[in-house]
Order: structure tokens, then C-alpha cells, then sequence
């Protein structure tokens, strides 16, 4: 009986381990497919990586867009990350090199990224908007 017990515990902690490894599979799957987005200048596939929530709170201006779509993107690096002790957010902040393709000059900007897990939608969301090439 004992064996037995010890057996279904050791199953249920494999179990919790592999569920913890799966989200943060899926939270750092988001991430880097937003991070590709940004690369190849995917902005309107962006769009739908950000909360419908925010999104309405928030809407995104199509001169946003534009304005996005006059740089093409040189580098991409996370600077600082900072998870929340429930393992349900993460926030971090990120510096984005911009070529301006009209005025080919290049610019960087940072950007602070809000990391949410929606529970009822069972994914990984923005929470902070598209990066914005006229701040510093």
C-alpha cells in the first residue's frame, strides 16, 4: 500500500513538472513569435498577438501602423525580464534598432512589454501595445 502511495504521489509531482514546462514552453513560444513579428515587419499579425481587452481600452490608430511600416527592424534585444511569482505575467523590457527607410537613418527605441496569460483563452498575451518609433 505503501509502494502504491508513494507511486501515484511521485506521478502527480511528474505531472505538476510537466504542466509548469508546457507553460512556460507556450509563454516563451509567444515571445519569440512576437519578437519574429517585430523582425519581418509582420505588424498587422501583432495586432492579433495583443489582448482583445486591451485592444478595446486601446484601440490602435492605422497611422500607427503606418508609421511602423516606414522602418524596417535591425535588431531586437531583451534587456531586462521580470516574471511575476505566479508564473502568470512577465514584463520586460526590450531595445529595437529602427532604419528609417526615407531618411535612412537608424534610431533606437525601447520598448516595456506586459506579458499576461489569459486562463479563459488558454494563451499567452500583450498587454502593452506595439512599439512606438518616436520614443527614445
Amino acid at each position: 500500500m505503501r509502494s502504491l502511495l508513494l507511486l501515484l504521489a511521485t506521478a502527480v509531482i511528474l505531472a505538476a513538472c510537466a504542466g509548469t514546462g508546457q507553460a512556460e514552453r507556450e509563454r516563451q513560444q509567444a515571445m519569440d513569435r512576437w519578437e519574429s513579428l517585430i523582425r519581418w515587419n509582420e505588424h498587422d499579425a501583432l495586432v492579433d498577438m495583443i489582448h482583445p481587452d486591451w485592444l478595446a481600452e486601446n484601440p490602435i490608430p492605422a497611422l500607427d501602423l503606418e508609421r511602423l511600416r516606414q522602418f524596417r527592424v535591425t535588431q531586437y534585444r531583451v534587456r531586462q525580464v521580470v516574471a511575476d511569482p505566479d508564473g502568470l505575467g512577465v514584463e520586460r523590457q526590450v531595445e529595437i534598432r529602427l532604419y528609417h527607410v526615407h531618411s535612412a537613418r537608424e534610431r533606437v527605441i525601447r520598448h516595456h512589454e506586459q506579458w499576461r496569460y489569459d486562463e479563459d483563452r488558454g494563451r499567452w498575451f500583450m498587454h502593452s501595445g506595439l512599439p512606438d518609433p518616436r520614443r527614445n
